[in-house]
């Protein structure tokens, strides 16, 4: 991408993030997690900020690391904070909600590798976590990163050569509604409900384009996680689409891919792909009270958590 084409984008950029806040009336995002720190990353001194949300576990609990929806591009951290907080009230899971950085002033891989980063210091943690029991959660963009790194064999998460043979796979992965095929062009992808309101095609195609500069092959595992091995994923996966969204039918043909390989293997596997109708994008964000989004929402919260007990 030419300097010329980078600073159109920053400023489009500048201009989707302004209407998101304005949406909710230049209000800053008030969040209220038990405790806010800074994960060490790849390239020290820079650091990544994450929301801890405490369960009542008493010594090593089990752990949720969960990544934000934002295309890639708006700062939404903190707009989980509700499922968050569900998952530490009603498991035993402590959950943390790691703010990644955002295209297009930090373009692939940047997102990934503080994903990568923080799932890695979670697994170093040993006094706070169990590490038998470390899953990965994530909305849209996040979902994405969640899947990425639930696909990556166990050898990732060692924190030195003598830990190699030892480390733990990830347990579970949760993701809702997640893009999974950056390799498609948005222009291909039709939501399943005709009546539904499916991201515009143009803002996909600006996420994508802010996303990925350079010449890498959008096929890549770490950016469409469709093509990842799918051996390589946990026995426990949970993806939630909305019948609304023209990204459902690529994240639950990646669901059937995992359920095909997980049911010759060997071992307990819960593998559950389920569609919201009546939902679209992003819709338990603004699921009011009673409407059927609310409805859904609660059930997908709960197919979270039943997953993770």
């Amino acid at each position: 991408m030419s300097l010329l084409h980078y600073f159109l984008y920053k400023i489009l950029a500048a201009l989707v993030r302004t209407t998101v806040s304005l949406r909710r009336g230049f209000r800053p995002l008030r969040t209220t997690p038990d405790v806010t720190i800074r994960i060490p990353s790849r390239e020290l001194p820079r650091t990544i900020k994450a929301h801890i949300y405490r369960s009542t576990s008493t010594g090593p609990s089990p752990v949720l690391v969960n990544f934000h929806g934002s295309g890639f591009v708006l700062p939404m951290h903190g707009t989980d904070e509700e499922f968050c907080r569900l998952i530490s009230r009603q498991t035993a899971y402590t959950v943390v909600d790691v703010q990644y950085r955002l295209a297009p002033e930090h373009p692939f891989p940047a997102a990934y590798h503080d994903a990568e980063d923080a799932v890695r210091w979670v697994f170093q943690q040993r006094q706070q976590f169990d590490r038998s029991r470390v899953a990965v959660s994530g909305f849209s963009a996040g979902g994405n990163l969640a899947l990425g790194m639930s696909s990556l064999p166990p050898v990732a998460w060692a924190g030195d050569e003598d830990e190699k043979e030892k480390a733990p796979p990830i347990h579970a992965t949760v993701a809702f509604y997640p893009v999974v095929d950056l390799a498609t062009s948005p222009a291909a992808k039709f939501a399943p409900d005709p009546n539904g309101r499916p991201l515009p095609k143009w803002l996909m195609r600006f996420f994508d384009r802010c996303y990925i500069r350079g010449p890498f092959d959008t096929r890549d595992p770490r950016i469409s996680p469709f093509y990842a091995d799918a051996q390589g994923f946990p026995r426990r996966v949970l993806i939630v689409t909305a019948a609304g969204d023209s990204l459902a039918e690529e994240a639950e043909a990646l669901g059937r891919k995992i359920r095909e390989r997980v049911e010759v293997g060997e071992g307990e596997n819960r593998v559950v792909v389920q569609r919201m109708q009546g939902c679209n994008h992003g819709w338990d964000k603004e699921a009011g009270p009673g409407s059927v989004g609310e409805d859904a929402k609660d059930k997908a919260y709960a197919m979270a958590v039943a997953l993770l007990t």
